[in-house]
């Protein structure tokens, strides 16, 4: 990483990192919150809002860049109305704290784009300069949005605005100046193949395993999750005449069904983690005391969301079909970690058991364990993520339980590694037996 011509001031003098760290993250700043007041501003250019003042727009536009960065509101619901007689009562406030992770990526995307261009204009042993520049900035940016766009009906922790906007905007940073250097060992300075040659081999064996069965845990995890995508796709391809019938009945004109396709584009990466909550059958919550998963459904009365009209209803006659998604997942991460060949630790115990169904029994078993926990922990942190509170009545609780999905996967995905494993070396005799077969014919 070295200087650029386009890193000087007007005299050809370098700039100071931390003014140029300060610069990028002030564009990363003002940009994402254009692009989110942009649909805030065609719906207020209908007529689309009551209040049509521009210090209230610029408020819900920044209450709204703090939100897609994980900030949590404060609602204030008591003008909401009173309950039914017998009714429970609502509470008067509650945190709207369910991000939409798809519009998260618009900071994180900039920001992976600063950090690029910052690792660029740094050496190794300077990059710090302008990555603390760049994250006082950022953190200054959201103290003063927070500041400024609390109301009496929105309260914002000062705090909060300041800190929580750096996670997604520092992760973004860190990856791209990694993805501009190439390696950590360029970034920070750490040549991390000189320390492990200083290791010994059974370390180097013992790291290579656990780090190929961490890989096989986010493997299974991400198999999961794009298959449970897929599942998705296809619910709400099959029920997209549900899905128009709300948006006729809303009637929100041009810009506001625009702006509402955008909000829910941007929850799409939330419904992805439902949606592996649901194939795992450990489900998810749609409201206080509701769940839905495919096991079955029982939710309560939900908004008119286009996109609720997709969700299966009741007891599905085939839903428990849905629980095979993790465990093929798993197999997968078997089958891949057996053409990996990092099983150091079944070598290790034929060398101190001889007996062979043993050894082959009990290693294939705490792989399973060791994948399905890795995939277990990651899936437990997405849900993590997607879960949240609308701040409204029964809405105070939207998502999958972390705990509660991450067993789920866990045990699933853990059973699946077992059988992907088994079953890898026929797998590989079919793979190759097949290859035997075409290669005559390619000739």
């Amino acid at each position: 990483m070295k200087l650029r011509a386009d890193q000087t001031g007007e005299r050809g003098l370098p700039m100071p990192l931390w003014l140029q760290g300060a610069l990028e993250s002030a564009q990363v700043a003002i940009i994402s919150a254009l692009i989110v007041a942009a649909p805030i501003v065609a719906v207020w250019a209908t007529a689309g809002f009551q209040n049509t003042a521009a210090d209230a727009l610029a408020r819900l536009a920044g209450q709204a860049w703090l939100l897609i960065h994980g900030v949590p509101l404060l609602l204030d619901t008591a003008a909401a109305g009173t309950p039914a007689p017998g009714a429970a009562a609502l509470p008067e406030s509650g945190a709207l704290s369910l991000i939409p992770l798809g519009l998260s990526l618009i900071p994180f995307l900039l920001a992976w784009r600063a950090g690029r261009r910052l690792a660029r204009a740094s050496y190794t042993d300077q990059l710090w300069q302008a990555l603390l520049g760049s994250w006082l900035m950022y953190a200054g940016f959201g103290l003063a949005t927070g500041f400024i766009c609390r109301t009496g009906d929105v309260g914002i922790s000062l705090w909060s605005a300041a800190l929580t906007p750096l996670v997604p905007f520092g992760l973004g940073m860190v990856i791209g100046a990694r993805r501009e250097a190439g390696s950590w060992s360029r970034l920070i300075g750490v040549d991390a193949v000189a320390w492990l040659s200083r290791t010994s081999q059974h370390s180097r064996w013992a790291g290579s395993y656990l780090g190929s069965a961490i890989k096989a845990g986010f493997v299974a995890l991400m198999a999961s999750l794009a298959m449970s995508a897929g599942l998705l796709a296809a619910t709400l391809f099959i029920h997209w005449n549900l899905i128009a019938a709300v948006y006729e009945g809303l009637d929100a004109g041009a810009a506001g069904g625009a702006a509402l396709t955008i909000a829910q584009l941007g929850f799409l990466p939330n419904l992805a983690v439902f949606a592996l909550a649901w194939t795992s059958g450990s489900g998810f919550a749609l409201g206080v005391g509701s769940q839905a998963g495919a096991l079955g459904t029982a939710v309560g009365p939900l908004p008119s969301i286009p996109v609720f009209a997709a969700l299966p209803a009741g007891a599905l006659e085939y839903g428990a079909a849905a629980l095979v998604v993790p465990v093929l997942a798993g197999s997968l991460a078997g089958w891949w970690f057996l053409r990996e060949g990092e099983n150091h630790f079944d070598e290790w115990l034929s060398i101190k058991v001889r007996a062979r169904w043993f050894t082959a029994t009990v290693s294939t078993l705490v792989l399973g364990v060791m994948a399905g926990a890795v995939a277990g922990v990651l899936a437990a942190g997405l849900a993590w993520l997607a879960r949240g509170s609308a701040g409204v009545g029964r809405l105070t609780d939207i998502g999958p339980d972390p705990l509660r999905t991450a067993l789920f996967v866990a045990a699933e995905v853990g059973i699946g590694v077992v059988i992907g494993y088994a079953a890898g070396p026929w797998l590989e005799r079919e793979q190759n037996r097949h290859e035997a077969e075409l290669e005559p014919a390619a000739r």
